[in-house]
């Protein structure tokens, strides 16, 4: 039996893979990390906004990131947790799509962000006396610009391709959102436009700005050892290394869902992979890109004195 997109009204949402008796504790889990996410990238865009210090390009491309990672675990986390909490798993057809349009387009403004930060460091690192105008206001304003637009049309496009699709009886959904991979498998249509699609356009937005990132860090990391200082290479370790974890994280646990075969991983792997990019990396992105460091410090505690 075939439901059309027309007479289609719902999806079920599975949510989490978790035993009754453990709800409640991953409620409060997830709570607090949601809860953490929002404030603490809110504080950081409080911050940049308050400290003059602050407005330079690296912490304009900062502020656009914690805005994005507000919106981006706000669309997937609030539906968990009132699944885990109300049993009601439902969630409407256009709110599925809408789901999966702004999930795809946060995820890619995500992507396109942190590879712009990157090439920030990069510059200020490997060309320093050029920094100021390599990255002017109308080149950092441009970057931003282009990445909303690249990730809007990406978005748009999946979302697009997969509204043409037939749906078959069952809508269950084994996942915590409606996952674009996931209701592809449930299309009775000919979903061989959308795989192509998902690997073209997944090159364009997850795996070039990967490859730019390593590139970019590779370089500093060149420039930092041709003139080795003990301080010197600490600093750049423990920033760089910090920055790179994040970026293994959120890349590799995306690149393991959608671009290796599917065949050799479980539904129950693929869903913590997804938690991890969708709610704990927006979590860490804010104390690993700024807390850490001596301005961000130097504003929190300007702020506090007032």
């Amino acid at each position: 039996t075939v439901a059309n997109q027309s007479s289609m009204s719902e999806f079920l949402l599975l949510g989490l893979p978790i035993r009754p008796e453990q709800q409640g504790v991953f409620f409060a889990l997830f709570l607090g990390v949601y809860l953490t996410t929002v404030l603490g990238n809110l504080l950081i865009i409080l911050l940049i906004r308050l400290d003059s210090l602050l407005h330079t390009p690296m912490y304009f491309f900062l502020s656009h990131l914690a805005l994005t990672d507000i919106t981006f675990s706000s669309v997937t986390v609030p539906k968990m947790l009132m699944i885990m909490q109300t049993k009601h798993k439902s969630i409407p057809y256009a709110g599925c799509l809408s789901q999966t349009y702004f999930f795809i387009l946060l995820a890619d403004l995500d992507s396109f962000l942190i590879t712009s930060m990157a090439y920030d460091r990069y510059v200020a690192i490997c060309h320093p006396l050029h920094y100021t105008t390599i990255m002017s206001q109308s080149v950092c304003v441009t970057l931003v610009l282009g990445s909303w637009l690249i990730a809007c049309a990406c978005a748009l496009l999946h979302t697009l391709l997969l509204a043409r699709l037939s749906f078959c009886a069952d809508t269950t959904i084994p996942y915590f959102f409606c996952d674009l991979a996931a209701l592809l498998k449930l299309s009775c249509s000919d979903t061989s436009l959308n795989q192509l699609v998902i690997f073209t356009a997944g090159l364009t937005a997850i795996m070039l700005p990967f490859v730019c990132i390593l590139v970019s860090y590779g370089h500093i990391g060149a420039t930092i050892l041709r003139v080795p200082s003990a301080k010197g290479i600490c600093k750049a370790l423990s920033t760089c290394g910090s920055h790179l974890s994040v970026v293994t994280l959120y890349y590799g646990t995306i690149i393991g869902v959608y671009f290796l075969p599917s065949s050799n991983s479980t539904n129950d792997s693929n869903i913590i992979a997804s938690v991890m990019y969708t709610v704990v990396t927006p979590m860490l992105n804010p104390f690993i890109y700024s807390l850490r460091n001596k301005d961000m410090k130097g504003a929190l505690r300007k702020l506090l004195s007032k």
